[in-house]
C-alpha cells in the first residue's frame, strides 16, 4: 500500500506527535508498505529517507504549548506536488484542525483520508470560531482515530461527528532491552520533558524536593529535556539542595531508555494540555514505576491507577509524600512494575500498528466495496455516521 503521512509539527522539535508518526511510518516500511512523510524542517535538517520537507516551520502558542506550524501559499503548492507526485492509496493525515499541512493535505486530497486527533482542549474557543473555516476540509476525512477518549471528546464537542479510540504507540521490546546506566542507579527519580514548557509540571517536582530529601536525603533528581537549567533551578526554594538535581539535557531514544531502565521512580508532574501521555507508556514498557498527575488521559493511561500511583495536580506536597512512601516501599515498587509490564503490551506497535493499517485498508477499499448495511456499520465506528 502506499501511504502519505502528514506531520503538522516541525521535524527539527521533537515532541509526542513527531514521535508517533515516525514510529509509525517506520512499523508500516517494515511490514512493506511505501511510505512518504510530509513535514515541516528548516534546511539543515537531516532527515530520515522517508521524510519530505515542506520548509521551515514558524513558533504558534498553541494549546498551551508552542507549536512550530507551516502555512501559507508557498507550502499549498508543495503539498499540492506531493500529493500530486505519490499517488498514495490513503493520506493519513495528523492534526487536521490546526492552520498548518495538514489542513492544507485536507483542502488539496482527492482521495482516501484518515486523520488521527491527538489534542486534549475542554475549552478551545479557538477551534470552535475556526469550524465554519474548517468544515469543508473535514468533511472529506474518510475515517478518524483519537489517540485518547479525552482526544475523542475534544472533537465531539468541538467539530462533531466522533472517532475510533487507538492509542499512540510504543516499541515496548526497545525499551524493555535497554541496559541499565549504573550512574544513573540508586535512589533515583527521573523527569523526561521539555523543561521551559510548564505545563510539563517540572516546577511542581522542584517544589516538592525539599521533603523528599528530608525524609530520604540520598534521592537524586535526572532532568532530561531541552532547556535552561537555571531556570528549573529558580523553582527550587532551597539552593543548598541543587546538587541533587543532573540535568541531562536533550538525550537520544538509546538514551532515554537506559535513562527509564535506571530510575527507581518515574515522576510526570504534568499540568495540563495532554490528551495522552506516551512517557507514561514509555517508562512501563522499561520496568520503571509512574508517579503521575491525576489528568484524566494520565489516568487512563495508568489504567485508573492500577498500572501506576497518581497525586492530585499541581499537589507538590502531594507528591513529595507519595515518592518517599514509593521509594520506600520495595515490594510497592515491584508491584508497579509487574503491573505495568503487563498492561503496556495494549500499546505495543505490534497491536497499535494493525489497528492503525486495518483502518487505511478499510477506506481504501471503498465505500463501492461494501454492502450498504456494512457501510453504514463502517462509517458509524470510524466516525461518519450520518443522520
Amino acid at each position: 500500500m502506499r501511504i502519505g503521512i502528514v506531520c503538522p509539527y516541525s521535524w527539527d522539535v521533537p515532541g509526542g506527535v513527531q514521535f508517533h508518526i515516525r514510529d509509525l511510518a517506520e512499523h508500516l516500511l517494515h511490514q512493506g508498505h511505501q511510505v512518504s512523510v510530509l513535514a515541516p524542517s528548516d534546511d539543515d535538517t537531516t532527515l530520515p529517507p522517508y521524510v519530505v520537507s515542506a520548509g521551515r516551520a514558524v513558533p504558534v502558542p498553541y494549546n498551551g504549548s508552542v507549536a512550530r506550524l507551516n502555512f501559507g501559499f508557498l507550502s499549498a503548492t508543495r503539498v499540492r506536488r506531493w500529493v500530486h507526485d505519490g499517488h498514495f492509496d490513503v493520506l493519513h493525515i495528523h492534526e487536521p484542525a490546526t492552520p498548518s499541512l495538514a489542513l492544507l493535505t485536507c483542502w488539496a486530497a482527492q482521495g482516501p483520508i484518515v486523520a488521527t486527533f491527538h489534542t486534549s482542549n475542554p475549552r478551545s474557543r479557538a477551534m470552535i470560531a475556526a469550524y465554519p473555516i474548517l468544515q469543508p476540509a473535514l468533511e472529506k476525512i474518510s475515517a478518524r482515530i483519537a489517540v485518547s477518549e479525552y482526544a475523542r471528546r475534544t472533537l465531539v464537542e468541538h467539530l462533531g461527528g466522533d472517532a475510533v479510540v487507538i492509542p499512540n504507540g510504543v516499541d515496548v521490546g526497545f525499551f524493555a532491552r535497554a541496559e541499565p546506566d549504573p550512574a544513573w542507579q540508586g535512589g533515583t527519580i527521573g523527569f523526561v520533558g521539555r523543561i521551559d514548557e510548564p505545563r510539563k509540571g517540572l516546577p511542581v517536582l522542584m517544589k516538592a524536593l525539599p521533603r523528599i530529601l528530608k525524609e530520604l536525603p540520598g534521592t537524586r533528581v535526572l532532568i532530561a529535556g531541552r532547556g535552561d537549567a537555571d531556570e528549573a533551578l529558580a523553582h527550587l526554594p532551597d539552593e543548598s539542595l541543587r546538587d541533587r538535581v543532573e540535568f541531562l539535557g536533550m538525550v537520544s531514544d538509546e538514551e532515554k531508555a537506559r535513562l527509564l531502565r535506571s530510575v527507581d521512580l518515574y515522576v510526570a508532574p504534568n499540568t495540563g494540555g495532554e490528551s495522552f501521555g506516551i512517557i507514561l507508556v514509555e517508562a512501563m514498557s522499561s520496568s520503571a514505576p509512574v508517579l503521575a498527575s491525576d489528568l484524566d488521559a494520565f489516568a487512563q493511561v495508568l489504567d485508573g491507577g492500577e498500572a501506576g500511583e497518581l497525586f492530585p495536580v499541581g499537589d507538590a506536597d502531594a507528591l513529595a509524600a507519595e515518592a518517599v512512601r514509593l521509594l520506600g516501599d520495595p515490594v510497592r515498587l515491584a508491584e508497579l512494575r509487574e503491573r505495568g509490564g503487563r498492561h503496556v503490551r495494549r500499546f505495543d506497535w505490534s497491536t497499535v500498528g494493525s489497528d492503525i493499517l486495518a483502518v487505511y485498508e478499510t477506506v481504501a477499499d471503498g465505500a463501492a466495496s461494501v454492502a450498504p448495511d456494512e457501510r453504514t456499520g463502517l462509517r458509524a465506528r470510524f466516525g461518519l455516521a450520518r443522520d
